[in-house]
């Protein structure tokens, strides 16, 4: 497959943090990552490897002290912070360990904000997120809030807000983090069968074995890098 059409690629990043001391600390030391269309990556490393820094750097958060991102075969390095914002409300979806939910929005508005923020009229963004949360098996839940809802139906509420604006990767920090083992089972299996459904590629960062194995391809990062699980 060609990298233009490849959702998401990082050549040759570097991370580095600055400490209050004036102390660097690199966190990524040239990593090469790329995806390909419908693929599901684990990522897996110790705490404080740099999953997550990466994650964020592959989803346009935050940008890399060296190295390219590119979204769709294009750079974004160039962008200014609006137009990342634009890429990651229409390209990417997010999901992470806390779900993030306005707690004063019911599922269904919350599922509709970036919808909103990307421009969709109002009852397209209605019927799109009303689709999704029957999708996640909250139907009969639309009207309720975050605290009227059980840890694995807020995440199901995190999940279809990612998928609103039809992403092409979905990038998952530690999902099922906060959930117990019969609740977090649910929730990868809905994460799967929402990527098979819908050709998403799809990153997860975690340390659950049963996640990571379900993936097609397993990473682990260690000492900055990336490489395949086994290889070491």
């Amino acid at each position: 497959m060609s990298s233009e059409t490849r959702p998401i690629e990082a050549l040759g990043i570097r991370k580095v943090f600055t400490g209050g001391d004036g102390r660097s600390l690199t966190i990524l030391d040239g990593v090469d990552f790329a995806i390909e269309r419908g693929e599901a990556v684990a990522v897996t490393g110790a705490s404080g490897a740099g999953k997550s820094t990466l994650l964020h750097l592959l989803g346009a958060l935050d940008r890399p002290t060296e190295g390219e991102i590119r979204v769709g075969g294009r750079p974004v390095a160039g962008l200014s912070d609006e137009e990342l914002a634009d890429v990651r409300n229409r390209r990417i979806g997010f999901v992470f360990q806390f779900h993030h939910l306005l707690r004063e929005f019911t599922a269904l508005e919350n599922v509709m904000m970036p919808a909103l923020i990307a421009g969709k009229p109002f009852a397209e963004a209605e019927r799109r997120a009303q689709a999704l949360l029957a999708d996640v098996g909250l139907a009969e839940r639309v009207t309720h809030k975050p605290r009227q809802l059980s840890g694995g139906e807020q995440q199901r509420v995190a999940v279809a807000r990612a998928l609103v604006n039809d992403p092409v990767i979905l990038l998952a920090d530690e999902p099922s983090g906060n959930l117990d083992t019969e609740t977090s089972g649910l929730l990868h299996d809905l994460l799967f069968e929402l990527r098979t459904r819908k050709s998403l590629s799809m990153v997860v960062v975690t340390h659950n074995p049963d996640l990571a194995r379900r993936a097609d391809r397993q990473l682990v990062m260690a000492g900055g890098r990336l490489q395949p699980v086994g290889s070491g």
